[in-house]
C-alpha cells in the first residue's frame, strides 16, 4: 500500500460542449477554446502534473450549467466539487437551491460579475446581497469574478457577508499589460485583510501577453498574492481550459511551482490542495 499523502488539488477549471451562442464570451480571438473540454482530456493531464482531482466551475450563467457539472461530478469522482449558478437576485432562490439539496459535491455559486455593464451597482443590489446572505447561511461559497478595478467594490460587498467563505477568483484579474502592480497590491490589500476571504492562484497566464508567452513578469502579482494572503488562504488553479490561450496545463503548473519554491512544505501543500480542501470542505488525504 502507498503511503498517504496530502490530496493535490486544480481548484479552478471548466468543462465545456462548445456552442458560440451558448458560451458568447469566447470571442473570435479565442480559437483554441472553440471546441470541446470534458472530463477525458483533463484527467490525462491532471495525472502528468501530479494532481488528484479538481474542482469544476461554472462558465455559463444558467441553472443547467449546474446540473450538468454535477452530471460529470457523479461520473467522474475525481471531480471533487462543483461551483455551479443560480440567480441570486431571484425571488426563488430558496426552492432553486433547495432541488440540489442531495448534491454534496455542490459547494459553491458564481456569476460572471465582471461581464455586467456596472459590476459595482451589481454588488450592492439589495436583491443580489440578499441572495449572498442567503448562501452564506446556508454554508455555501460564493466566488467572486471581477477585473482589478473592481476590487473596492468586492472588498465592501466581502465586508458586508462575513458568515462564510468568500473566495476571489484570478487574483482579481490585475492589468499585467499595463503594468499596474502597485495599484492592484494596494486594493487586493483590503480584500486580503478580510479572513473569511480566500483567492485562487489561477488566470494569470491569459492576464499577461498571449503572443510572447513570457511568464516572468506575472511573478511580482503571484508573490503580491503571497504576502498579503497566505498559504493558508491560497490554492493553486490552472484556469483550464482558458489557460491554453497562453500555456499549457503543465506551463501553468510550472509557473505556479516556481512562485512558491521558496515556501515550506507545509506552505506548498496549502496551495497545492489544502486550502481548497478546507475551504471546500473536500477530504483532505488520499490512501
Amino acid at each position: 500500500m502507498s503511503s498517504r499523502h496530502s490530496l493535490r488539488l486544480d481548484a479552478h477549471q471548466h468543462f465545456w460542449r462548445y456552442d458560440a451562442a451558448r458560451y458568447p464570451w469566447i470571442t473570435g480571438d479565442m480559437p483554441a477554446l472553440r471546441q470541446d473540454f470534458q472530463p477525458d482530456d483533463l484527467r490525462p493531464l491532471l495525472d502528468r502534473a501530479g494532481l488528484d482531482g479538481c474542482i469544476a466551475v461554472q462558465a455559463r450563467a444558467c441553472e443547467t450549467e449546474t446540473d450538468r457539472l454535477l452530471v460529470l461530478a457523479h461520473r467522474h469522482p475525481w471531480i471533487r466539487a462543483v461551483v455551479g449558478w443560480t440567480d441570486l437576485r431571484s425571488a426563488r432562490l430558496e426552492p432553486s437551491l433547495e432541488q440540489w439539496a442531495d448534491a454534496r459535491v455542490l459547494r459553491g455559486f458564481r456569476h460572471q460579475l465582471q461581464d455586467e455593464p456596472v459590476p459595482a451597482a451589481w454588488m450592492q443590489d439589495a436583491a443580489f446581497n440578499r441572495g449572498l446572505s442567503t448562501l452564506q447561511r446556508k454554508g455555501l461559497i460564493y466566488e467572486v469574478l471581477i477585473k482589478a478595478r473592481d476590487l473596492p467594490a468586492a472588498t465592501r460587498l466581502c465586508q458586508q457577508h462575513d458568515g462564510h467563505h468568500l473566495v476571489l477568483d484570478h487574483l482579481g484579474k490585475p492589468d499585467v499589460q499595463a503594468q499596474g502592480l502597485r495599484e492592484w497590491a494596494q486594493q487586493l490589500a483590503g480584500l486580503a485583510a478580510l479572513p473569511h476571504v480566500s483567492c485562487k492562484l489561477s488566470g494569470l497566464m491569459t492576464e499577461g501577453d498571449w503572443q510572447s508567452r513570457d511568464c516572468r513578469p506575472l511573478l511580482p502579482y503571484l508573490h503580491t498574492a503571497l504576502e498579503l494572503f497566505g498559504a493558508d488562504r491560497l490554492m493553486f488553479g490552472s484556469d483550464w481550459p482558458v489557460c491554453l490561450l497562453a500555456s499549457d496545463y503543465i506551463g501553468t503548473c510550472a509557473l505556479v511551482e516556481q512562485a512558491v519554491q521558496p515556501l515550506s512544505t507545509s506552505e506548498q501543500a496549502a496551495i497545492w490542495g489544502g486550502t481548497a480542501g478546507r475551504v471546500y470542505g473536500i477530504e483532505g488525504v488520499n490512501p
